[in-house]
């Protein structure tokens, strides 16, 4: 199937990072999804890693809003954290509390030093540089699962993990990857011009295949399963 589209800057950003950006994408992880292999033990402890890592990547959209130079991005990152708050989070919470796992278990959870460089990376990109930084280390995470979603959504030949794979193919969840692809791109053309024609271009493509690269070890990390 086709690539999904979700802006120009996108597009380049996920050429740039190469091999990476497939290595994410189509991680043994992300293979386990679709075909049912995952080990239980392995997605719970996934689920578990990423409620926390939800709760950071929120503070990063948060942060998003204060860089914002337009209503438009604060409107985007708003919405952002609003649907990682009060949606995503809670669905995890749904599904580990069918395991046994409750909140609190979720919340105070330990963090895995793959949780703890991906989170940390992406909140000192904002802190340190400026909202185009942000944005290209938030990038692989929002639309990558949204690639994710959409291959999966045809290509699955297992129902086991259907409602996460449904999750991130659905049309909400695609229309959230199109509305943040399309606002990078006016935030490129406000503050740049052109990815080209910038000195930051290569800067902020490699912002970017940094955080790829931690996707790919937090889906490690998953697939490894907890510590001691």
């Amino acid at each position: 199937m086709s690539k999904p589209v979700y802006g120009q800057t996108f597009a380049a950003w996920r050429g740039a990072a190469g091999q990476a950006w497939e290595d994410y994408t189509r991680h043994a992880f992300v293979r386990g999804l679709g075909d049912g292999t995952l080990p239980r033990a392995a997605f719970l402890h996934y689920l578990v890693q990423d409620y926390v890592f939800l709760f950071h990547f929120s503070r990063a959209w948060a942060l998003a809003a204060v860089k914002a130079e337009t209503l438009d991005e604060m409107k985007v990152a708003a919405g952002t954290v609003d649907a990682l708050v009060n949606h995503e989070m809670a669905l995890h919470v749904q599904t580990c509390a069918a395991e046994g796992i409750d909140e609190a278990a979720l919340f105070n959870a330990a963090e895995e030093a793959e949780n703890l460089a991906y989170t940390r990376y992406v909140l000192e990109a904002g802190f340190s540089g400026d909202f185009l930084d942000l944005m290209a280390a938030l990038a692989p995470c929002v639309m990558g699962y949204g690639e994710i979603g959409a291959r999966l959504g045809v290509e699955a030949t297992s129902d086991t993990y259907r409602p996460w794979i449904d999750t991130y193919a659905g049309a909400e969840y695609q229309e959230v990857c199109v509305t943040v692809g399309t606002m990078i791109d006016a935030a490129v053309a406000r503050r740049v011009g052109g990815l080209a024609d910038s000195p930051r271009g290569a800067a902020l493509a490699a912002r970017f295949k940094t955080a790829t690269e931690l996707e790919v070890a937090f889906w490690g990390m998953g697939l490894r399963g907890p510590q001691g």
